[in-house]
């Protein structure tokens, strides 16, 4: 029997690979699930974080725990980005460590690579230029999480590996209209628009600039696939002080598609304006993949049966804490 600590587990990603590994065990796997709410384990407390690992001696352990948030979080309490993921990640992995923990596996975010690196973004662009300054203390608190877990693989021959997440998206996303990503917050608007009658949408900028969109299930399974990869043939694809793995589609769409595609999953039949004045951002951020590709996984979620699944968990949870 295999004990598997999910941290984060109440998260977007943490509750697709809990969803995951519940399906694992009826399928006859045998394993167990163990999880804390934050009320009951705060991960940035280290004598607290030591307790656990000691009594509960967890086989695996998959960190999907973190700070998050959009670009005005970011700015605004940089010091807590930067602090509470750094603790996460620090008092996770070592006390995972102390208790004898050989796999794990760390989630991270695209923002790691520079503002500035072409496209698409591939492993390699990792500390090659300057990050983008909106989320620069969550980046790097994500760049240390990787560093940790080549450290004590090279200094202690642990297995402790790392994925880097796309735009991700489906069940358990943040629909907040001002602190959520673009699509879940599009989502909503259209939605309410359809609802109330609304003939004209204006999206920020031009609606040229690309982003690519990776449901949140598929992450779980591209996560588990990674996990699950035999030593030898995870060694063979990656480096030693370069060893995390992208995650993503490999393809990317306008904004402007996203929202026409939108408009049709929610019934929306008005027009969709583009606002100029607005910020456009960074114009193309697309992953590449071909690394997790040579290793056998690829994304099978369509966008738009991915939207449709995100919008039908939209409807069904409105009025909960995050839709």
């Amino acid at each position: 029997m295999t004990k598997i600590y999910v941290a984060g587990h109440r998260g977007m990603v943490g509750s697709a690979i809990v969803r995951n590994l519940q399906n694992r065990k009826a399928e006859g796997e045998a394993l167990t699930i163990v999880t804390r709410t934050h009320a009951e384990l705060d991960l940035t407390d280290q004598a607290a974080v030591r307790d656990f690992f000691q009594v509960e001696k967890p086989d695996v352990v998959i960190l999907a725990a973190a700070k998050v948030g959009g670009i005005h979080a970011n700015n605004t309490f940089p010091a807590d980005f930067i602090y509470e993921n750094l603790m996460i990640e620090c008092n996770v992995i070592h006390q995972a460590f102390s208790a004898g923990v050989h796999r794990l596996l760390q989630l991270g975010s695209s923002c790691i690579y520079p503002g500035a690196a072409s496209q698409p973004m591939g492993e390699s662009a990792l500390l090659t230029g300057v990050l983008e300054p909106t989320n620069e203390p969550y980046a790097i608190a994500k760049i240390a999480g990787i560093k940790l877990c080549e450290s004590y693989n090279r200094q202690h021959g642990t297995d402790y590996r790392s994925v880097m997440p796309t735009n991700l998206y489906g069940p358990g996303d943040n629909f907040h209209l001002e602190n959520s990503h673009v699509l879940p917050a599009l989502l909503r608007r259209f939605q309410e628009a359809t609802e109330n009658g609304i003939e004209d949408i204006s999206i920020w900028g031009t609606g040229t600039p690309k982003r690519e969109f990776l449901h949140v299930d598929d992450m779980a399974d591209a996560s588990m696939f990674v996990l699950n990869l035999p030593h030898d043939v995870y060694a063979a694809n990656v480096e030693p002080m370069l060893s995390h793995i992208n995650v993503g589609t490999g393809s990317d769409i306008s904004i402007m598609e996203l929202a026409q595609m939108i408009a049709e999953v929610t019934g929306y039949k008005g027009t969709i304006s583009t606002d100029p004045t607005k910020p456009d951002g960074t114009m193309r951020k697309l992953m590449n993949v071909d690394r997790l590709g040579r290793m056998g996984w690829r994304a099978r979620i369509g966008l738009r049966e991915g939207i449709e699944d995100a919008h039908r968990w939209f409807l069904a949870n409105r009025g909960t804490a995050r839709a």
